[in-house]
């Protein structure tokens, strides 16, 4: 160990406060690079691993494979496992809808197929012989034929010929291919399920699946399945393999893996990677200046010791190995500290979230921590580099001031008398002590730029990561889906007799507690003019002078069961409401996104009560129907949900205001009239359960053996559980981001001021010297502080400000909101006080203890 680390060395051992924050600064900063690098490998491993259980762990797929070329793949040194299946041929889909998709694909699995090719079945059971077979449900969902254990279907099974070349599901449908029949077979259909992973969304054959024969004769070639021992090398290996077999890739998997090449999954893949540079790159700045600060300090303390060993002959080189050998010190320390603590920390945090990431991704995997050795490493590196960067600055700031300043110490003092020059009405109303404080202010700017620079990093840190933060749950709720049933089903197409029974049916399955049925229908209300409100107009735009007005709104019908459930809820009578006397409740409110509840938003009407004439919407306007004269009461309530909808058939009007009439389903038929082509927005069904996962499971095989092509049944309890795992998990990893960025830059602060008034003990112990009492100096103090944290505010607050709208720009979608973070504002406004207060009391209190003649005699100052 050569003089200059031995010099090195005693620095940070006479300053052990300082050394000791500069290290737990070191630490906590080590301990968010680990955390966030540590969660982004644990979250792509817990991905890959849960994609490969949903849609299989292969990487690439061949699909005209011969023997030859299968054994080639099984002896790759590439390649960690094959699984392949029979080519059995195409079939004519008989009836089908969908002119792109004419065909169904047979394919033959071995035992070990089956486990490598995940099949979810939606009904019935797997094929356990190569009579029976296995049909996708979007046979029935998209090519409308509608198939049912234990159908038997007979099929002329041939090839897709195209200019004598055989073709396969990668090749989409073409009108020049011809079909070739080859054989007929006949299938009992044993089960129905989801679309198999390995059909491409272009492939001109809806999937079936049946038992492989084995025989050598029944078919010309398989399907290869290749899982890589490095999967990031599966764009290469199949350029380099493929040798004109037809191939596709795993997206699924890859996409989860982070490896993926399609353009959607390079924008996802980018803005991960961008959210994760911008929490490092926050962090590293954060690090950064609160250890630069520490080496800066440290070298105006040793500035004199620097200028005595520059002038016997220190090279600069020398001088700035010994600052780095100073960070290397601290590192050493407290990298590895680091490390290990983000790694308990991480695997705490792990565990916590572990069941909330299952429900969201739907998975029976754990959500485990992975360490990796080159993150480590690299974890390591970095925060290695963010030291000896901090080191560097003020290093060669120092080498480069001249010999004798250095020695003089007056580089950081200066007494320009037009610069300290403070006006007299200033200091009739700061007085000595506040005079005082802006001279030394005024003297030394250096010193005072760093502790309000300090301050203010510890602002925008705070500021801007509370705003993106806020900014990411505002995406978070638009997600959100709260309905008052947790199961619904909807439809279009089908009859009311077909859907009234269908709902006898659904509402008896297992767990349900409560059901309904539902419809809206559009329509158009003709009121009064002079019964609308000022509100409304205003809202509108301008007053209509005609007698009467249209208003667009929609009638939703309920079973009546449920609807007198509803008027008892409402404490409504149900011989009034009934509909028998033409009287009805509405919901007839002005939209706002402001409004905290129902009864704040505007009524649309001025009375109570209204008498209108409802005419329906009509989708063929060839057809007329005289409008209906109804009584209607608005209520002070928020209407039943209706069912999800299954597809919007046009853009919906948009209207500034909500106008529902509530009516029981017996009204349906008077006031729609069947066959009448009206403006349907909705028909369904609503289900509370006690258990909504097995409910809806239990409902599916209800409506597959209906033989229903085109519904939507949508778990909404399921959804919103999502949702609130969605928000846990936010706002563990946020939370704690924000305290241990928080923890960073209180830590700045204090070794920062803590420091700076110690370098002032000669100044402060001249004062005490010549009769400033207690009283009158910690006044001074006081005066310092405020100065400090208005100072700081008003650059911090602004800066922020921007920033935060910087980073929520670049990283939320275009229609994010920016939220003013008026709480981060008032709690980083309170804890600079607070720590600015803290802190000098502190650093006071200790300058106060030492004797006067001692520190009147220090020369470090």
């Amino acid at each position: 160990m050569n003089v200059f680390h031995k010099i090195a060395l005693q620095g940070l051992k006479k300053n052990r406060i300082r050394t000791l924050v500069t290290i737990i600064g070191v630490i906590l900063s080590t301990v968010m690079i680990t955390g966030v690098t540590i969660f982004g490998v644990s979250l792509l491993d817990y991905m890959g691993r849960s994609a490969g259980k949903r849609y299989g762990s292969w990487n690439a797929a061949f699909l005209n494979a011969d023997s030859s070329f299968i054994q080639e793949r099984i002896k790759d040194k590439e390649v960690s496992d094959t699984a392949a299946f029979e080519n059995i041929g195409y079939a004519r889909l008989e009836g089908g809808g969908t002119p792109d998709k004419p065909y169904l694909f047979i394919a033959g699995f071995d035992a070990e197929t089956f486990d490598a090719l995940p099949t979810t079945l939606i009904s019935g059971r797997l094929p356990e012989n190569d009579s029976e077979v296995l049909i996708s449900a979007k046979v029935m969902t998209d090519g409308g034929v509608s198939y049912q254990p234990g159908d038997t279907i007979s099929l002329s099974v041939g090839s897709r010929i195209k200019e004598n070349k055989e073709l396969t599901q990668a090749a989409p449908y073409s009108a020049e291919e011809t079909f070739v029949p080859q054989e007929q077979k006949t299938y009992t259909v044993a089960g129905i399920c989801r679309t198999p992973v390995f059909e491409p969304d272009e492939a001109p054959g809806y999937t079936l699946i049946t038992r492989s024969s084995h025989a050598t004769d029944s078919f010309r070639s398989r399907s290869l399945f290749v899982t890589l021992h490095n999967p990031r090398r599966v764009y290469s290996y199949v350029e380099q393999t493929e040798n004109g077999h037809a191939y596709i890739l795993n997206y699924n998997l890859l996409r989860n893996m982070g490896i993926s090449n399609k353009p959607a999954d390079r924008v996802l893949m980018t803005f991960l990677y961008a959210f994760g540079g911008i929490v490092l790159a926050i962090i590293m700045t954060g690090s950064i200046f609160l250890i630069y600060n520490s080496f800066n300090i440290s070298l105006n303390e040793r500035i004199r010791e620097i200028g005595v060993l520059a002038s016997i002959g220190a090279t600069a080189k020398q001088l700035k190995n010994s600052v780095r050998f100073e960070g290397l010190c601290i590192g050493a320390i407290g990298i590895p500290a680091g490390i290990l603590t983000g790694l308990a920390g991480i695997r705490a945090v792990l565990s916590a979230v572990s069941s909330n990431f299952t429900a969201v991704l739907n998975s029976d995997i754990p959500l485990t921590m992975k360490v990796s050795a080159p993150v480590i490493a690299g974890t390591a590196i970095l925060s290695l580099v963010t030291i000896l960067i901090s080191a560097r600055i003020p290093a060669g700031k120092a080498v480069r001031m001249p010999i004798m300043e250095c020695i003089r110490q007056t580089n950081e003092i200066k007494t320009d008398a037009k610069a300290l020059k403070i006006s007299r009405k200033k200091q009739r109303i700061y007085g000595l002590e506040g005079t005082l404080a802006l001279k030394n202010f005024k003297r030394n700017k250096k010193r005072y730029r760093s502790i309000v620079l300090s301050l203010v990093l510890s602002i925008v840190l705070f500021v801007s990561t509370n705003a993106l933060i806020s900014s990411l749950q505002q995406t978070a709720d638009g997600f959100r889906i709260v309905s008052d049933f947790d199961i619904g089903f909807s439809t279009r197409d089908m009859e009311d007799d077909d859907l009234i029974r269908l709902y006898d049916k659904l509402k008896n399955a297992e767990g349900v507690r409560q059901s309904s049925c539902r419809a809206a229908i559009r329509y158009s209300c003709t009121v009064p003019s002079d019964r609308l409100s000022d509100a409304y107009w205003e809202a509108a735009g301008e007053q209509s002078k005609n007698a009467e007005h249209t208003l667009s709104m929609e009638v939703h019908f309920f079973d009546d069961a449920f609807y007198q459930k509803l008027l008892s809820d409402f404490g409504l009578p149900f011989e009034e409401y009934s509909g028998q006397s033409g009287r009805l409740p509405a919901v007839a409110k002005l939209n706002s996104d402001e409004a905290d509840g129902v009864t704040d938003l505007a009524d649309i009407f001025t009375d109570t009560s209204i008498d209108c004439t409802l005419t329906p919407g009509l989708t063929d306007y060839t057809n007329a129907l005289s409008g209906q004269d109804l009584s209607i009461t608005p209520l002070e309530i928020v209407p039943p949900d209706i069912p999800p909808v299954l597809e919007e058939t046009d853009t919906p009007e948009i209207l500034p205001y909500t106008f529902e009439i509530l009516a029981p389903w017996s009204m349906k038929e008077l006031l729609a009239p069947s066959g009448l082509p009206v403006d349907l927005r909705i028909k369904g069904l609503c289900f509370d359960s006690d258990n909504p996962s097995q409910t809806e499971r239990a409902m599916r095989d209800i409506v597959t053996k209906e033989g229903i092509n085109s519904y939507l049944l949508l778990n909404c309890a399921e959804a919103y559980e999502q949702y609130q795992n969605y928000i846990f998990i936010a706002n563990i990893f946020s939370y704690i981001f924000v305290i241990l960025i928080s923890l960073i830059a209180t830590a700045n602060v204090f070794n920062t001021i803590s420091t700076n008034i110690r370098l002032r003990k000669r100044e402060l112990a001249m004062l005490r010297s010549v009769g400033m009492s207690d009283k009158d100096f910690n006044k001074m103090m006081r005066f310092e502080c405020a100065l400090y944290g208005t100072k700081a505010l008003a650059i911090g607050i602004p800066l922020s400000l921007a920033t935060s709208v910087l980073i929520v720009k670049e990283m939320m979608t275009a229609d994010a909101r920016f939220i003013l973070p008026w709480a981060s504002i008032g709690i980083s406004a309170l804890s600079v006080f607070l720590i600015i207060f803290i802190t000098m009391m502190y650093a006071v209190s200790k300058i106060k203890k030492e004797n006067i003649i001692d520190a009147l005699r220090d020369e470090m100052t």
